[in-house]
């Protein structure tokens, strides 16, 4: 192969580790890709290096993920890679449209029925047929159960068993929510019309039952990459297992320390246990951040360091490519509102000192948060952007613009650069590049239209690539029609280009983006991790959603909790998954250089930083002084040694009683547990407990140390000393 070659010149740029990758031989390829290592790269490299060498068609790929976005990223790449004819697609929209090519058969000559995009309205109907009274939310609630158990394969007379199984917060007693999704499959059968779980089934039954169309899927799809596969839900795994019909040329791509959808019935199992089935499989690790500072990833490491559990076996602990930038930081606040406008004081400022609007996120757990955020950047005058609240090709003004602009194909120059074409489009319909309206709604509009212009000179800097024959293709500038078809591609994708604004977004919507400057607010424990997760798994999710917000940035990372909720309010304790922030415990390994998680600590002007202390058991920050005490949190596993603690307590009240003090002036309660617990070996150990300083470690601290080593009560000398003389 000549070395100038198309496919030697797609492995040009790559880390050793996306080498592998990519020229990994046809088989199972298991890609273990951390944040900002460079997964869609490598993926797209993977199919780009198959395809220029021969080994496989563009049209024998069926590239899956689970974003209209993350599909129409993974297209672009290619045809800038110069292959063409590859699917890109999520799992519904590959499923409608092999559904969509089979119907005729499949349904003996019927069309496909009507897919609802939505299933809150006949699940209230289903709710009121049974006797269910609810309301919006209710149904809103009762149809991402329905959505779980259908992704789950689970079947309505299953429900119960498994939603106990899964230890499921059921909106209503489980009973009833089996009786609400038995009447709305009725319904929805009544009504001839499906949902997108059904419309996966459809395909999984199409094949699984139809050996013609089994053959002909296959013969079509030889070779399979699955993105985000710690998202894979088990009918999703069914669709693709009936896709392979037993042949093992996939590629899948994912990140345990990822796993944060399995409300929806996500599970990472598959990605997990994808080198257990798989016959001789390829697993590479990317681990080179290409997307944080070292101080970021440093951080990112310190959090997930601690996870435990089945995703913890595949923790990748990352290492920072970037140069070195400014530390974490980590603040803290008396009340939220206090939070929100520090918030929004430090964005106006950002972009006062040149970083765009655009990227700038404050993150949070729950979308409930997002309306402090939104008063304080809008009381000062920080344009916003509310992540999901309504899709970017929906708005008015944008439809209005989209109809500008094809009426404007008509006449256009085809010398005139595109973004000139685009902007006079835009002022026909009334906006002007250099009049920002003050108003919300006015500036909101001026904004999106904004957006739209950003998007032509993105657009704009890439040739439009033209087949001339034989595999071989030419360049020319891209056209004010190239666009308006662009836009068209995007709008039914829903692939909206950024607004000019601070995004406002939860964790969880957060996922696949980023930012040069991030914050992630609201960490106090009830928020992060969710009052709701009881189990050892849920919590364990929760610090991966804060793992997930944390590796969102780029150069510059906030994190930050409020005491209390609101002035004067009963105070809470800050995230438990927070690292220790002491001025000297860095991030560890991974960080690169320069990379350590420390982080400076700041209160308000005229408060007093706390001295911090964390959990020994999960890292968590302790506020409460019995906590500080013990070391850790009431809730984590005690070590306590109950004997010893037997000793300490009859030793207390020998010295108490001759000394004629109350026990608790010796050593309260939560001080001997703490010395049970943590066996202190040394004084520097004892004295590093809180509680004991210097006075009672000289009183108490050798006659502690020698019960700790075994001696017994009898063998010590009583001490003659008062613990109130001066």
């Amino acid at each position: 192969m000549a070395v100038d070659s198309p496919a030697e010149q797609v492995l040009a740029g790559l880390d050793p580790e996306q080498r592998t990758a990519v020229t990994a031989p046809a088989g199972p390829v298991c890609i273990l890709a951390g944040a900002g290592t460079g997964k869609t790269r490598a993926i797209t490299h993977r199919i780009a290096y198959r395809t220029l060498r021969g080994e496989t068609a563009g049209r024998h790929v069926l590239a899956v993920t689970f974003t209209a976005r993350a599909a129409a990223e993974m297209r672009a790449r290619l045809a800038a890679l110069g292959v063409a004819g590859v699917q890109a697609r999520t799992f519904h929209a590959a499923a409608l449209r092999q559904v969509r090519y089979f119907a005729p058969r499949l349904l003996a000559g019927r069309e496909l029925p009507e897919l609802i995009d939505s299933k809150a309205r006949l699940v209230g109907l289903a709710a009121a047929r049974v006797g269910v009274r609810t309301d919006r939310t209710g149904a809103r609630d009762l149809a991402g159960e329905i959505e779980w158990a259908k992704s789950s394969l689970v079947e309505p007379g299953e429900y119960v068993v498994a939603a106990a199984k899964a230890t499921r917060e059921t909106p209503f007693e489980a009973g009833k929510v089996a009786e609400v999704f038995a009447a709305y499959e009725q319904l929805k059968r009544g009504n001839g019309v499906i949902d997108f779980e059904d419309l996966l089934r459809a395909a999984v039954w199409g094949i699984e039952e139809h050996s013609d169309v089994a053959e002909q899927v296959r013969a079509q799809y030889r070779h399979f990459v699955v993105d985000e596969y710690q998202d894979v839900n088990p009918l999703q795994q069914r669709l693709l297992d009936a896709w392979l019909g037993g042949r093992d040329d996939l590629t899948v791509v994912g990140d345990a320390s990822q796993t944060i959808y399995s409300f929806t019935g996500a599970t990472s199992a598959y990605l997990i246990d994808f080198p257990r089935l798989r016959r001789s499989p390829v697993v590479v690790r990317l681990v080179r951040d290409y997307r944080s500072t070292p101080q970021v990833v440093g951080l990112a490491n310190a959090v997930i360091r601690q996870a435990r559990g089945a995703e913890a076996r595949l923790r990748l602990e990352l290492v920072g490519q970037r140069p070195s930038g400014a530390e974490p930081e980590l603040r803290i606040f008396q009340d939220e509102p206090g939070e929100a406008a520090a918030v929004a004081a430090r964005c106006r400022q950002l972009i006062a000192s040149g970083t765009p609007a655009r990227e700038i996120a404050v993150l949070f757990r729950t979308n409930a948060q997002s309306e402090t955020y939104e008063k304080a950047l809008a009381e000062a005058e920080v344009p916003y952007v509310v992540q999901g609240a309504e899709r970017f090709f929906e708005r008015s003004e944008v439809r209005q613009a989209l109809v500008a602009l094809r009426a404007a194909t008509r006449s256009a120059d085809p010398g005139e650069p595109l973004v000139r074409s685009v902007a006079a489009a835009l002022e026909a319909v009334g906006w002007a590049p250099d009049q920002r309206p003050g108003g919300g709604a006015a500036r909101e509009r001026w904004e999106a239209l904004a957006a739209l212009l950003a998007l032509a000179e993105e657009f704009g800097a890439t040739p439009t690539l033209l087949p001339i024959g034989e595999g071989a293709v030419s360049s020319r500038p891209p056209t004010l029609a190239d666009f308006v078809d662009e836009l068209g591609r995007r709008a039914a994708a829903q692939h909206a280009p950024t607004v000019e604004g601070v995004t406002l977004a939860s964790l969880h919507s957060a996922k696949g983006l980023e930012w040069d400057a991030v914050f992630v607010v609201g960490l106090s424990d009830g928020t992060l991790p969710t009052t709701y997760a009881k189990t050892p798994e849920q919590v364990e999710e929760e610090r991966r959603l804060l793992y997930v917000g944390v590796t969102r940035a780029r150069e510059w990372l906030w994190l930050s909790y409020a005491i209390s909720r609101s002035p004067g309010g009963r105070p809470r304790r800050p995230c438990r998954f927070l690292p220790q922030f002491d001025g000297r415990s860095g991030g560890g390994a991974g960080g690169g250089p320069g990379g350590s998680a420390v982080s400076r600590l700041s209160r308000k002007p005229d408060s007093r930083p706390p001295r911090i202390v964390s959990c020994r058991v999960c890292g968590a920050t302790l506020l409460g002084g019995a906590d500080r005490k013990l070391g850790r949190c009431a809730t984590c596993p005690s070590d306590l040694d109950e004997e010893l603690l037997d000793r300490l307590q009859r030793w207390r009240a020998r010295v108490s009683a001759g000394q004629r003090v109350p026990a608790y002036v010796v050593f309260t309660d939560a001080t001997l547990v703490a010395i049970a617990e943590r066996k202190p070996a040394a004084r520097a150990d004892l004295i590093a407990i809180a509680g004991i300083g210097p006075r009672k470690l000289a009183l108490y601290g050798d006659a502690a140390l020698a019960l700790v080593a075994g001696a017994a009560v009898d063998d010590l000398e009583p001490e003659k000393t008062s613990a109130n003389d001066p």
